[in-house]
């Protein structure tokens, strides 16, 4: 999987939510271009979260072919995530995205990747970008070992990722179903 630098993104489906954040730091190289972005983002409805990792023309891409998919299958996120995958795979000018997607609904959690990864995590836990694996790791001992909300869980998860990796910051965006 392509280690991709400069976010990151944390989803939590706990307790019958589904809680996903972003930093906000986008970088250019090594120097810190803005502060407040949005990475995460509800679709259909509302009722589904989405965020991206990676080059942001390349994330919003996604989002718009993502949205299409979900739209075509009436908000199945499952089918939906297996067609963009399918595509992405396949198609010539998808291929060369750089950007990871992660999508969540109250039932469902998958991480697409341009390779054609599609992946359900096994406990309702998944963290992509450069701090993805500090925010999954510090999400996954909250949730066994504090009775907290998914919403507390990452934004407590989310700070501890913040302040391990320089390409994540502290300044959040999150969405809650």
């Amino acid at each position: 999987m392509i280690q991709t630098h400069a976010t990151t993104v944390l989803a939590v489906r706990h307790q019958g939510k589904v809680v996903m954040a972003s930093d906000g730091q986008v970088t250019l190289g090594q120097t810190v271009v803005k502060h407040g972005a949005r990475k995460v983002r509800r679709l259909y409805q509302d009722r589904v979260l989405a965020g991206f990792a990676g080059s942001a023309a390349d994330g919003f891409a996604l989002y718009a072919r993502f949205e299409a998919k979900l739209e075509a299958h009436r908000g199945n996120l499952e089918r939906a995530s297996v067609e963009l995958a399918r595509d992405w795979r396949t198609d010539r000018a998808l291929r060369r995205l750089e950007a990871m997607l992660l999508v969540a609904d109250p039932g469902a959690m998958y991480l697409l990747s341009g390779t054609g990864d599609l992946i359900e995590p096994d406990d309702g836990i998944m963290g992509i970008g450069s701090g993805g694996a500090y925010a999954m790791a510090a999400a996954r001992a909250l949730v066994a070992h504090a009775s907290l909300s998914p919403r507390v869980i990452v934004e407590h998860a989310m700070t501890i990722a913040a302040d391990i990796c320089v390409y994540t910051n502290a300044r959040l965006t999150l969405e809650e179903l």
